[in-house]
């Protein structure tokens, strides 16, 4: 009987461990999940800044159309977190994406503010925070595939949804590959 009772106590410690063991590893790779929303979030920031220097160089060339974007891009902007989702970011690039081709359409208007050095400087920077945004999507991704895969294999799947661990999506190239495609044209 005191075999069984030790017996007993010990799986039930080797579960409490290897649960708290399994809970630890699933935070770890949240974190990591987490702090690559940030980091998307800090880069989409400074490519805004950058996108708002542009389109205050464009207001002296098209100041009716360029105004109502910049209302429109202030209204509609938000801070990406890193409890945002893949969707808040997708909608976030694709105000990005709208406003690059709205200067697209000024600046083909009007040839001499492409040639402006000023405008030049601040489409280059755009293009920079465009690939830093990128590259933090891409390490987003592969946090999104470590923790799914981790909450997707057994033993772990049975207990990662009580203890709160979700699957996550991942940012698919859609809201980037317009932004990028505008670019390179304006520039």
């Amino acid at each position: 009987m005191l075999q069984n009772l030790i017996a007993i106590i010990a799986i039930a410690v080797g579960i409490v461990l290897w649960v708290r063991a399994t809970q630890r590893k699933l935070v770890i790779l949240d974190e990591n999940l987490r702090n690559a929303m940030s980091q998307i979030g800090v880069q989409l920031s400074s490519r805004f800044d950058a996108l708002m220097q542009l389109l205050d160089l464009t207001k002296d060339y098209s100041r009716d159309d360029i105004e109502i974007l910049i209302e429109t891009i202030q209204s509609r902007r938000t801070v990406i977190t890193a409890k945002s989702t893949a969707d808040d970011v997708i909608c976030q690039e694709g105000l990005i994406s709208e406003a690059l081709l709205k200067i697209e359409m000024v600046t083909e208007q009007y040839p001499g503010l492409k040639t402006s050095p000023n405008y030049i400087k601040t489409m280059d920077a755009v293009q920079t925070f465009d690939n830093m945004v990128r590259t933090s999507r891409l390490i987003y991704n592969d946090s999104v595939a470590k923790l799914n895969q981790e909450i997707r294999m057994f033993p772990v799947s049975m207990i990662a949804g009580v203890l709160g661990f979700r699957k996550r999506d991942y940012l698919d190239d859609q809201g980037t590959k317009a932004g990028i495609s505008s670019i390179k044209r304006v520039a």
